[in-house]
């Protein structure tokens, strides 16, 4: 969700896709996920969620590397629809066994409830993640813009009021470079770098977040055979507990 959020305003403000065209080229994404949900779900049964996991994270790691090195000004279609690939593939491997983990881990009268927690960290979590990558992205375009206002040779020209507008946002510089028709082009252009350096300032805390699930992941989640006999564990409580539930009721 904090990819998608950074990826398509880098799509409409550096690459200059349609709203249309920025929605369309997230497809791949959509289509793999889909492809891969019904095969994780088999992963999950033959080699375990904690395994399960573990693939979707490297699928993630692919695409937050990809986007992070190789999403320049000039990139074309594919290097886009191969880093949404990756992260189609990665949501769809990952997603099946998050939910199964919780939802199997609860006696079958809470079922229910669980899979809304997990909708609910689904949502929270994608929520957070937006709002660390548009102030990260924020930040790191406004550094990038100060710093080349601090290098141009026409510094002296550029008034408070104006920088502050160029380091305010994109959009706002855009604004500003219909203001300035003269300078329009060198307006956009440092505008688009510096988007891109901050949309890379996001993309390197994806890889960090990613990094940190794997390494939870991999050190705190049982592994398969333990999550076996957690599982025949929880299925023997809630059997137990249910013919008392049923008498009381």
């Amino acid at each position: 969700m904090g990819a998608a959020f950074v990826s398509q305003q880098f799509l409409q403000n550096v690459l200059g896709y349609s709203t249309l065209e920025a929605g369309a080229a997230f497809l791949p994404a959509v289509v793999f996920m889909i492809l891969v949900a019904p095969r994780s779900a088999k992963l999950v049964e033959a080699r375990g969620a904690r395994f399960t996991l573990l693939t979707g994270y490297v699928f993630l790691l692919l695409a937050f590397a990809w986007m992070l090195l190789l999403w320049k000004e000039d990139s074309s279609y594919w290097e886009i629809a191969l880093a949404y690939a990756f992260i189609g593939i990665g949501v769809g491997f990952a997603g099946t066994p998050a939910s199964h983990s919780l939802t199997g881990s609860v006696p079958v009268q809470r079922a229910g409830m669980a899979s809304g927690t997990a909708d609910l960290q689904r949502d929270l979590g994608g929520a957070i993640m937006q709002s660390i990558f548009g102030a990260l992205l924020t930040a790191g375009y406004a550094s990038a813009v100060a710093a080349t206002i601090a290098a141009s040779p026409n510094q002296q020209q550029v008034t408070s009021d104006v920088e502050a507008q160029l380091t305010k946002s994109f959009s706002s510089a855009a604004d500003t470079a219909q203001q300035y028709p003269q300078y329009s082009a060198q307006i956009i252009a440092g505008a688009k770098s510096s988007f891109l350096d901050g949309a890379n300032w996001a993309y390197a805390a994806g890889l960090v977040a990613v990094l940190a699930g794997a390494f939870l992941v991999w050190f705190c989640f049982p592994k398969n055979d333990q999550e076996k006999q957690l599982l025949i564990a929880y299925q023997a409580e809630d059997s137990a507990a249910r013919p008392h539930a049923v008498a009381v009721g």
